[in-house]
């Protein structure tokens, strides 16, 4: 399975299964149209360290997101489904698309395909003790203040730092530094 470094938006959680039965990535929802200014400020953030691609519906309601992330988060790219491909019945959306019509998509929009190995695991957070130990909670927060992540548990300070594009070699630092 293709790991995708770009962040994906879709619009609601069947969407995001869908996504990753197709492709390893990280994937917001926007949950409709209703989503507010916390979630353009960590795409805008998203998009200078990762990028993002919206794969929204081909309908009505798709559109109008897509049209307004594009709006108010200059550079990202789009992935398109024709309807066709993403039609069960007569529900249009993305997740009823075929992993392989997802996948097609996503590359049509040059999603960028990176090396798994530059993603971060639970198991360097373990390895790191930033996770599963008594004092996991307050190194995370020391680090997650250091590289303005905020204060998160364990599953979201790994998301964010996946989603962020923080090398390595920063986390590592960040945590020798604590180590002192």
């Amino acid at each position: 399975m293709k790991a995708i470094k770009e962040i994906i938006v879709v619009e609601g959680k069947d969407d995001i299964t869908a996504v990753r039965s197709a492709v390893e990535a990280e994937v917001v929802q926007t949950r409709g149209y209703s989503y507010g200014k916390k979630l353009i400020e960590i795409l805008t953030l998203a998009q200078k360290n990762r990028g993002v691609i919206v794969l929204t519906d081909p309908d009505y309601m798709g559109e109008k997101i897509r049209k307004d992330l594009d709006r108010r988060i200059p550079g990202i790219k789009h992935a398109f489904i024709a309807t066709d491909l993403a039609l069960k019945d007569k529900n249009i959306g993305v997740e009823n698309a075929r992993p392989q019509a997802i996948l097609d998509a996503l590359e049509k929009a040059h999603a960028t395909v990176v090396d798994k190995e530059k993603i971060f695991t639970e198991k360097d957070l373990r390895t790191w003790g930033l996770l599963g130990s008594p004092e996991a909670n307050e190194r995370r927060k020391k680090i997650g203040k250091d590289l303005h992540l905020g204060q998160c548990n364990g599953k979201q300070f790994l998301k964010r730092l996946n989603a962020f594009g923080i090398s390595r070699e920063e986390i590592e630092e960040k945590v020798r530094k604590i180590d002192g």
